[in-house]
């Protein structure tokens, strides 16, 4: 379970608590688990060899294609689970926007550490006793949506499943039981704010004062929290976990734009993508992360793809644990390239949320000719505001990125909305 004490205490505390973690995972998980059992005989590990996180580093990393792998080679739920399968109660899976989708087992002494750390995040958070939770999405396979449901109805808060209904009735239930804390996607969270003022429903004087939103970068990203916050007069809380390694990091009242991870459960590490060396904090990497109390389902030096930069400084907040600056910043496979530049989907979003006057926008990487092209189709809030609104935005994109894109304007209403993860990069191959 998570280690509360730990929160406010040393580095050194934190350390020790991770060390001790790690060593009792090890000696539950390494003479059942099939899938590390052989990984450490391929790296020519002992499992003595592990005793502190420093030692990790003699692991080889787990990527999700060699869990994919895994699947299939032992349909359908691979090697990784330390438990026989009647242990086992509940089965999530990944959204499967990349590949296929992983399917995930829990236990109930696992399930119950992902609860554990939800409650972490609510407290961290700081939700209140009479706090009315909304979970504004419908309730799929995927684990962050049952998981904070499951821990916020444990842990004695009035939940609000909102699956199945529309976005109109959404709104309305937000309205009628006086809901004070909001958990949906950033791109949801606009989608409903879109859809509240084209309804005249008086979203900036309901009761919500906070909005935790996760599933895509754009909590951390200024423009997409200023414009969320603006319309719902509420405080942005980012939140990041996936559904194979858990609930991971939550951002602290006290400094907005990064996310603490909850390291007396998760050992991490920042690498370089290509090489897989350690970076210096400050500078860009993807996030590895070792689970430490999921030992039905471990994993152990997982790659997440995602891309994140440790802060040097410490939090304001007082907590030792470490904490991404900016939250995460993107994917390691979604970099585009053009022309020479390389640019992430969120620094994208960046520039465009920065303009009110945009409701939605598509990019399309044309990479059909020798010299690959970026155009972006955006979606004024108003057809009376499309006059000169794709100029301005293509001359913010060269001046804060350095290239050009082709921006076209789109009728007011054809893009599409999303309620999950926001598909807004499309790419067109020779």
């Amino acid at each position: 379970m998570p280690v509360l004490a730990a929160e406010r205490g040393t580095r050194e505390e934190l350390e020790s608590i991770q060390a001790r973690r790690l060593s009792a995972l090890l000696a539950e998980i390494l003479p059942l688990n099939r899938f590390y059992i052989r990984k450490l005989a391929e790296a020519g590990v002992e499992p003595e060899d592990l005793r502190t996180p420093a030692d990790l580093q003699r692991l080889p990393f787990t990527s999700k294609a060699e869990l994919l792998a895994d699947q299939e080679e032992n349909p359908p739920y691979g090697n990784v689970h330390t438990y026989p399968m009647h242990r086992y109660t509940r089965l999530h899976q990944t959204s499967g926007t990349s590949s296929r989708p992983l399917r995930w087992l829990d236990t109930p002494e696992s399930w119950k550490w992902c609860l554990e750390n939800w409650r972490e995040i609510y407290e961290i958070v700081g939700l209140r006793p009479d706090d009315r939770l909304f979970f504004a999405f419908s309730f799929g396979p995927f684990l962050g949506f049952w998981s904070a449901f499951d821990a916020a109805a444990r842990l004695g808060y009035f939940c609000f499943p909102a699956g199945g209904t529309s976005s109109v009735a959404r709104l309305r239930a937000i309205l009628d039981i006086r809901a004070s804390v909001v958990l949906c996607t950033p791109t949801y969270a606009m989608h409903l704010a879109e859809v509240a003022a084209a309804e005249r429903l008086d979203l900036a004087g309901c009761a919500v004062r906070a909005l935790i939103v996760a599933g895509e970068p754009g909590g951390s990203i200024p423009a997409t929290r200023q414009r969320i916050e603006q319309a719902w007069r509420a405080r942005v809380f980012d939140h990041h976990g996936m559904t194979e390694i858990g609930p991971t990091a939550v951002e602290c009242p006290e400094n907005p734009g990064g996310l603490h991870v909850l390291e007396s459960e998760y050992i991490v590490d920042i690498v370089h993508p290509q090489t897989g060396l350690a970076v210096t904090p400050g500078q860009v990497g993807e996030l590895v992360l070792t689970s430490l109390g999921r030992a039905g389902s471990p994993l152990l030096r997982y790659r997440s793809g995602d891309l994140a930069r440790a802060d040097p400084n410490r939090c304001p907040c007082g907590r030792p644990n470490l904490r991404l600056d900016g939250g995460i910043l993107g994917r390691a496979d979604d970099m585009i390239c053009v022309r020479g530049n390389n640019v992430f989907p969120s620094a994208l979003e960046a520039v465009i949320r920065c303009f009110p006057e945009v409701a939605e926008y598509r990019v399309e990487v044309d990479a059909s000719s020798t010299l690959p092209e970026l155009r972006v189709e955006i979606e004024p809030t108003a057809p009376e505001l499309a006059n000169g609104i794709a100029e301005r935005v293509e001359r913010a994109i060269r001046n804060e990125l350095l290239f050009r894109a082709e921006v076209r304007v789109a009728l007011p209403g054809s893009l599409p909305r999303y309620e999950f993860k926001a598909k807004r990069v499309t790419r067109k191959d020779a």
